[in-house]
């Protein structure tokens, strides 16, 4: 029996089932029939077909990946004959042929651990086993549970050489030698051959480094003492006299063999069925320090992901990438800690800050908001610079997948250069619509579990999420508030009235409430925001703005709209097309649809996509503002006039155009006649005006006079509020009333 090198499980081998797929194999076998379905392998190019790659698994065995497993394009992939790959076993057929899926993890680090696939054993052992016995005859401590007497003898003298230099306990079970704690000078005992558990709870970190047979173990000073944290779970750290060098881990390549000194932070933590694997970021890079008590243990059990340390090592290169094998470890606080985490945040946000840029056009509302703008650009661009995933949620409407598109078309560019992986823009970015631009629990717990799954299989970092057309309002802070339980970063983007208790909620805000200044749409905010994550894609964006706007857009926009080849018509039909396909499977992305639509080079082209669905919208949208003007309801209130649509009764309840929208254009037509247009369902009404209106206090009062309503706002954005159903002619009323004195 052994145990699972990813969740500890008693298993035969090293995996269960539960992480098979997150380990990769490498294949000893010598037949198809051999493999093991559904698992990762690494593999070697062996050749193209026009239907795909012949991929080598091992020594005996070739099979075939598919061009339609693919992810992009067979001719575009870069693969050449004996570059090695990794590909995951869908099928073997009866007559042997393999059928290969692709990885989305291309790269050996990606992977929780690296195991042997070997039919003559029955079960999954370690690669490292194998390396470490044909490179240092098993002295490192990763194979320590399968040594032979001899070789544990081995490893077992290079512990005892390096305790030389550290205060020794006795093992309770051999019962060798005592040592005085009071004498730092004591020989430690020595220990039986195979015994590589001498150091006991204490999980001392002259093992830690030891068991990775060090050149330089030996020439550890003797004059070196040991101090025990007991706060730290037993853990030792070495003192010693003569300081190592402090290294940016960047410049690691430039230290291999010797002694460093790190400071970072934890970002990672690994457990294999050998060492345990710190992974520590600095201001320069991340590298993974390995830390060996015995086979399977946990070393040093109270340091957290998270927390800043310092890490003496030696710097050794495994596998093609650099490793620092541990010898002391000691986590910083007070002042040490806030320093080098001070030093990190500083030189993340140089990094990321982007350098100045200019507004898309002249606009006094986004000069106003250059400093909020750069920073959710800062905050966007250190997620990438991070490996964080980004996030955006945006309402389901035009404004939202425009102003979705425009941090998408600003973000993928930065995502494929920092990961260079095909799949990456699809894994460090994903656009999300909301309904109503609300952010509410139940769309906080699908993230907040997505989120939560992605890292404990997958050791992801919590993603950053942008919120655009959406979450400024309090309806969303009980959403804000579970993602702020993990600490996932947030940042919203939002052309409505931010509340005061969402901006102390999120990260960063942008918003034309904060600064006093004209509204605007949240696409033209998003747009800048985007110019400023990414000014190579400035031009791309200049029409987005225009678009957005369904009336009265500034006259700077439409002609950097013209600029960029789109007309008064053009900019309608885009608008239009968008609003359609942001109603049709609300809750999906649509990225490549709406790439196209937004994007592409047709859309200018009555007769081209934007033009063809756009066609669509407007006779859906026609024949309900026609139906809906014929069924309204007029009021003289105070002397307001309000029209009121029973939606219920009016309008085709699930189909396009949605009520908002629906309402929308009705205003627009009869604002000339009313004050004001109210839309009644079951449970919800909607109010339109062009008169100032704060829609909390208007539900405060219509609460006020039908306390038994359940009256609530839904969203700010939709301007809709919701009653129960039984009290739907009392809270219409009572709206009537109250509206009539706003008007």
């Amino acid at each position: 029996m052994g145990s699972c090198i990813i969740c500890g499980t008693s298993v035969d081998g090293h995996i269960c089932d539960l992480h098979e797929e997150d380990a990769l194999f490498e294949f000893r076998g010598n037949s198809a029939d051999q493999l093991n379905i559904g698992r990762y392998y690494r593999g070697n190019v062996d050749g193209f077909a026009e239907f795909g790659v012949f991929v080598d698994i091992g020594d005996s065995v070739t099979g075939l990946l598919h061009r339609s497993e693919l992810d992009q394009r067979l001719d575009s992939l870069d693969w050449e004959p004996g570059d090695e790959v990794y590909v995951q076993v869908k099928n073997v057929r009866d007559n042997g042929n393999v059928d290969l899926g692709w990885s989305i993890r291309q790269a050996e680090r990606e992977f929780r651990g690296v195991l042997v696939d070997d039919p003559d054993v029955g079960h999954s052992t370690l690669l490292e086993e194998e390396e470490d016995e044909a490179e240092s005859g098993n002295a490192d401590g990763d194979g320590a549970s399968a040594q032979s007497p001899d070789t544990s003898a081995d490893a077992s003298d290079e512990t005892a050489s390096e305790d030389d230099a550290v205060e020794a306990e006795t093992d309770a079970d051999t019962d060798e030698a005592e040592t005085d704690a009071d004498t730092a000078e004591a020989e430690p005992a020595e220990p039986e051959a195979g015994d590589v558990s001498q150091m006991g709870d204490d999980n001392r970190v002259s093992e830690a480094g030891g068991s990775f047979g060090s050149d330089s173990d030996d020439e550890q000073s003797a004059d070196e003492t040991t101090e025990t944290d007991s706060a730290s779970g037993g853990a030792a750290v070495v003192e010693a006299e003569d300081e190592l060098e402090t290294v940016p881990v960047g410049a690691l390549a430039d230290h291999v063999g010797e002694d460093v000194r790190l400071e970072g932070e934890v970002v990672g933590i690994r457990q294999t069925s050998g060492p345990t694997v710190f992974e520590l970021q600095d201001e320069t890079g991340t590298v993974d320090c390995a830390a060996f008590v015995e086979a399977g243990v946990r070393a040093y059990p109270d340091v957290e992901e998270g927390e800043f340390v310092r890490l003496d090592g030696e710097v050794r290169e495994r596998r093609g990438e650099l490793q620092v094998e541990t010898e002391a470890l000691t986590v910083l606080d007070d002042e040490e800690r806030d320093a080098v985490e001070q030093r990190l945040a500083d030189a993340l946000d140089d990094e990321a800050r982007p350098d100045a840029v200019e507004p898309l056009a002249a606009d006094g509302t986004v000069e106003a908001l250059s400093e909020d703008l750069v920073e959710a650009a800062t905050e966007i661009r250190k997620a990438v610079l991070t490996e964080r995933p980004v996030i955006v949620r945006h309402t389901n409407t035009a404004d939202g997948y425009l102003a979705g598109s425009a941090l998408e078309r600003a973000t993928l560019p930065l995502v494929t250069d920092q990961h260079r992986r095909a799949d990456a823009q699809y894994h460090y970015f994903d656009r999300r619509p909301l309904e109503g631009g609300v952010y509410d629990m139940d769309d906080a717990t699908k993230d907040a579990s997505q989120m939560l799954d992605n890292r404990e299989r997958h050791d992801e970092a919590l993603p950053l999420f942008v919120f655009v057309a959406a979450g400024g309002t309090r309806e969303s802070l009980d959403g804000f508030d579970l993602l702020n339980v993990y600490g996932a970063p947030t940042v919203v983007v939002d052309d409505i009235a931010v509340d005061g208790a969402v901006t102390d909620a999120v990260d960063a805000v942008v918003s034309p409430s904060l600064a006093n200044v004209p509204d605007t749409t949240a696409t033209t905010l998003a747009a800048n925001v985007a110019a400023h994550v990414n000014d190579d894609v400035r031009d791309d964006l200049q029409h987005l703005p225009a678009v957005s706007f369904w009336e009265g857009a500034p006259e700077a926009y439409v002609d950097l709209a013209s600029e960029a080849g789109y007309d008064a018509e053009a900019l309608a039909q885009l608008r239009e097309a968008v609003a359609l396909e942001a109603h049709y499977q609300s809750y999906e992305d649509k990225r490549e649809l709406i790439t196209d639509l937004v994007f592409g080079d047709d859309e200018t082209d009555v007769g081209g996509l934007a033009g063809h669905v756009a066609e669509q919208f407007r006779e859906k949208v026609d024949e309900e503002v026609s139906t809906a003007v014929a069924n309204l309801e007029y009021h003289t209130v105070a002397e307001a006039d309000i029209a009121v649509l029973d939606t219920d009764a009016y309008s085709h309840q699930y189909e396009f155009p949605p009520e908002t929208l629906l309402l929308d254009e009705l205003h627009r037509s009869v604002r000339d006649e009313v004050d004001a247009v109210v839309g009644v369902d079951t449970d919800t009404l909607y109010v339109r005006t062009d008169a100032d209106l704060d829609l909390h206090e208007l539900v405060a009062d219509i609460d006020e006079s039908v306390p038994e309503g359940g009256v609530t706002t839904r969203s700010v954005r939709d301007g809709s509020v919701r009653y129960l159903a039984g009290e739907r002619d009392a809270v219409l009323d009572a709206t009537l009333e109250r509206l009539a004195d706003d008007l």
